[in-house]
């Protein structure tokens, strides 16, 4: 950039000036001008007639205005180079922002022109020292129907009313644009059309994806409009939802990685997402509007993950791994129920644990220094599940009836191998070693066995195989607990497990209910409560082997399984 003294007959203004209104308010400037002079550059740019103002329109329009009174001195301008259309943009805004308030409509088509450049929202809100959620809200704006746009500049309807209609589909912005255009009818505003909007009481035949034919309640014709209703939402809802899951079956059979539905009522909001082809691994995105009205978003992924697979092509960061279908939580979680349930069934094959013995002292592991595994839970939540598994009870008394032979002492729950943290713990080697020359064979192979049990490590590829090959039944050590239920968060396997426990008709009714709602009605089955509901049920996450209900993969345990299973025959 370079600071010139142009004369004012060789600017003029710029369609690039995001400012449309209030841009010739001059008079205060024009007191100012006459008695100090331009104390701020203008910010031009060079064309073909001469220089357009990209930043001081108000300063230009005051100047034009001072002309006609008499001569101007050439005005002190900073020029910008050729192709800085963004920077323009943002130079305009910024000192707009400044000092005259732009009206909604002028800052959305500053920020839609900046996004539409490769800008993102946060890089947006930080330039001009706004909140994300404020610029979101002035995109928000480029979903709304135009004619309603022209009647917000003409001041016809209120900034509440306009921010309201972007949370509405663009069907429902054409019915309430009808509405406020009739002489004989009544549009909501405000507060009304946020209930006109959300209320969900009336629901349009033409909105429902199965076969109406199929509906068993009546609906309800408006004598004065071509439109038909249901009269009942929850027969309608179960039908619908059968809809949604059979649509979401086809996309996948068709080849889409992922079909993510939203919650009934949750906005999508375009602007965050960006097209990507199924190749790419677009996913189809599910809106369901409270009045029924299914919107499929096809070839979709978010722009953050665009942004990073540009960056990964380019070789500026790592792919990312695939986030895993549980939670490392639920993976501590399972982790600990299936060690507890192994080495409790490892107490009866002390063949197998004298063979374990003897590899772990050849070739080590992660334990075997010697040391007992800590049992180390995530939260507290999961140490008091433990707590209460059917096979911690039987280890412990086992643990008392060992401690007992070799005349060793300790708290409840306290092993016999110490722990890495159990400093100063360690028992005298020569007194163990004296008790167990008292010892017959018999009572040496059980405490063998106890502490290749104690020191079995949780969460490791040992545990999976000895659970397959010792025929582990989980049902007898475990069952579903409330914690079990908490870490359970993966919507698709959900519904999956929905499907299990209470059928398929059921999970497909519910294919799009909450998570809360899901996992109620899986409970229910378990308990009892809900008719026909499988009660012995137990999750693949609890078999031997585990098995998973997606194919997202990241379960440490099924990966490490896989790993040392082709070693045992």
């Amino acid at each position: 950039m370079e600071l010139q003294h142009i004369e004012l007959k060789n600017l003029k203004t710029t369609k690039l000036n995001v400012r449309k209104i209030g841009a010739k308010n001059t008079a205060d400037l024009e007191a100012s001008i006459q008695s100090l002079g331009i104390i701020q550059p203008l910010l031009v740019r060079a064309n073909c007639e001469g220089f357009e103002v990209v930043a001081g329109q108000r300063r230009f329009h005051a100047l034009s205005k001072l002309a006609q009174q008499g001569e101007i001195e050439p005005v002190p301008c900073i020029v910008m180079q050729e192709g800085d259309d963004a920077k323009a943009i943002e130079a305009s805004l910024a000192e707009n922002i400044a000092r005259l308030p732009m009206d909604e409509i002028d800052q959305y088509k500053a920020f839609s022109a900046l996004a539409k450049q490769g800008t993102s929202i946060e890089d947006i809100a930080l330039q001009f020292g706004i909140t994300d959620r404020q610029v979101k809200q002035r995109l928000a704006l480029g979903n709304l129907y135009a004619p309603i746009l022209s009647a917000y500049r003409k001041a016809e309807i209120n900034a509440g009313t306009l921010r309201a209609l972007t949370l509405a589909t663009t069907k429902q912005q054409k019915l309430w644009w009808d509405l406020f255009k009739s002489e004989d009818q009544h549009a909501p505003q405000g507060h009304s059309l946020k209930s006109w909007l959300f209320g969900g009481a009336n629901i349009p035949l033409e909105n429902a994806l199965f076969d109406v034919a199929n509906y068993k309640g009546a609906s309800v014709s408006d004598l004065f409009e071509d439109a038909s209703y249901f009269d009942d939402a929850t027969n309608f809802w179960t039908l619908q939802n059968q809809a949604i899951a059979a649509a979401k079956e086809t996309y996948l059979a068709n080849g889409w990685q992922e079909v993510i539905i939203l919650d009934i009522g949750e906005y999508w909001n375009e602007w965050e997402y960006a097209k990507a082809t199924k190749k790419d691994g677009g996913r189809i995105y599910v809106q369901i509007a409270t009045n029924g009205e299914v919107t499929f978003h096809e070839s979709y992924l978010t722009r953050e993950e665009t942004e990073r697979q540009k960056k990964v092509q380019a070789g500026e960061v790592m792919a990312d791994i695939q986030k895993a279908e549980i939670t490392k939580a639920m993976q501590n979680y399972l982790g600990l129920h299936r060690h507890s349930a192994v080495r409790t069934e490892l107490l009866s094959h002390q063949g197998i644990a004298l063979r374990l013995a003897v590899a772990q002292m050849i070739a080590g592991s992660s334990l075997w220094t010697v040391q007992a595994d800590p049992q180390k839970a995530n939260t507290d939540a999961i140490a008091e599940s433990l707590a209460t598994n059917k096979a911690e009870s039987v280890f412990q008394a086992e643990r008392e009836r060992v401690q007992s032979l070799l005349d060793l002492s300790g708290e409840e729950g306290e092993p016999i191998v110490p722990r890495k943290t159990d400093w100063g713990k360690t028992p005298d080697l020569y007194a163990i070693v004296a008790k167990l020359m008292e010892l017959d064979d018999a009572s040496v192979n059980l405490v063998l066995t106890f502490v290749v049990a104690e020191t079995l490590p949780s969460n490791s590829a040992l545990v999976e195989v000895l659970g397959e090959k010792l025929g582990v039944d989980m049902a007898k050590h475990w069952q579903p607990d409330q914690t079990f239920f908490d870490l359970l968060r993966d919507k698709e396997t959900l519904n999956t497990i929905v499907k299990q426990v209470a059928g398929k008709s059921t999970a497909d009714a519910h294919v799009a209910s909450t998570a809360k709602v899901q996992k109620q009605i899986i409970q229910d089955g378990l308990s009892g409560k809900r008719k026909n509901g499988k009660q012995d049920w137990q999750p693949g996450y609890m078999s031997f082997p585990m098995t998973a209900y997606t194919k997202k993969g990241g379960i440490e345990a099924m990966d490490s399984r896989k790993a040392l299973k082709k070693l045992f025959k």
